[in-house]
């Protein structure tokens, strides 16, 4: 009864992080291999977490970087303050040390793992730069940490993508300065593996074929 109620938390759990939606069906083989598959990787961004922890501790207690598990996988925010001035797209030099923390995890850590870079910014409207709007501005963000992971860290860019959602994804209310800043960031997303089952294999985002199914559920 314990190994049960466990398969079951674990499921809840790794389906809340990757996002996913599967139909189960009893006893059918493919869904133990995506609950064994979906906690492996679960366990992987933990690891993950805690490394990450140790490594930007002080950067956690000034409040520049946060970690979550979210449902769109492990996430890295970071203020963009720390990274950008206002209205550029140009990486701080004071923000390289911390960047460089997170690629050395990225790379050597987490290698099986695709990365989302997302780019935020608040409210504001654009007034003294050549930007059109705040999404190009958070789009040409997100790239420039990307370029920085490929180019100076040797992430391989197979596993990146960019984006940026402007002024639109707000995390606080935009009324006071603090919010503002708060929501002016970027978020590196370690992103879960798995999509879908199908026919008793596992799919994977990063792979276009299928991975080995696994014989036994431990």
């Amino acid at each position: 009864m314990k190994k049960v109620f466990k398969a079951i938390v674990v499921m809840l759990v790794v389906f809340s992080l990757a996002g996913c939606t599967f139909i189960f069906q009893k006893g059918r083989r493919s869904d133990a291999q995506t609950i064994e598959e979906l906690s492996n990787q679960l366990d992987e961004l933990s690891r993950a977490k805690r490394l990450l922890e140790e490594r930007l501790g002080q950067e956690i207690s000034d409040k520049q970087v946060k970690l979550q598990m979210m449902e769109k996988g492990l996430v890295i925010t970071v203020v963009g303050d720390l990274l950008f001035d206002s209205g550029k797209a140009k990486i701080r030099p004071e923000a390289y040390p911390l960047l460089d923390k997170v690629s050395a995890v990225l790379k050597d850590n987490m290698g099986g793992f695709n990365i989302g870079i997302e780019g935020y910014t608040d409210n504001v409207p654009i007034k003294h730069s050549n930007w059109k709007s705040n999404w190009e501005l958070s789009t040409a963000r997100s790239l420039s940490v990307l370029h920085y992971l490929v180019n100076e860290k040797g992430i391989s860019p197979e596993r990146l993508s960019a984006i940026g959602f402007g002024e639109y994804r707000p995390v606080s209310l935009e009324n006071t300065r603090e919010g503002r800043k708060l929501n002016r960031r970027v978020e590196i997303v370690i992103q879960p593996k798995i999509s879908k089952v199908k026919e008793g294999n596992i799919i994977s985002r990063d792979k276009p074929g299928l991975l080995e199914p696994k014989e036994n559920l431990k």
